[in-house]
């Protein structure tokens, strides 16, 4: 099942970048937790809710939102020469 592309838009605003932040990083809404942060703790075994108790300043959307912007970016076909 895949989430409606305008719920997935809605998600992808909560991920930011800006130079002056974790190197650039995709952070999630301007906050010091990386998306890769997230991604990390889903990898280890933590359901979105425990990944939620273990950053208390996410919402269970910015955990979506991180997975939608995870997808997104593996989703763009490489050129190989």
């Amino acid at each position: 099942m895949s989430a409606t592309p305008g719920r997935s838009d809605e998600l992808l605003k909560r991920i930011t970048m800006d130079p002056a932040l974790c190197g650039g990083r995709p952070c999630v809404r301007g906050m010091r937790i990386r998306v890769s942060d997230v991604i990390d703790l889903l990898a280890a075994g933590l359901s979105a809710q425990q990944v939620v108790e273990e950053l208390p300043d996410l919402e269970l959307d910015d955990v979506r939102a991180c997975l939608a912007f995870a997808s997104r970016r593996l989703n763009h076909p490489t050129l190989v020469a």
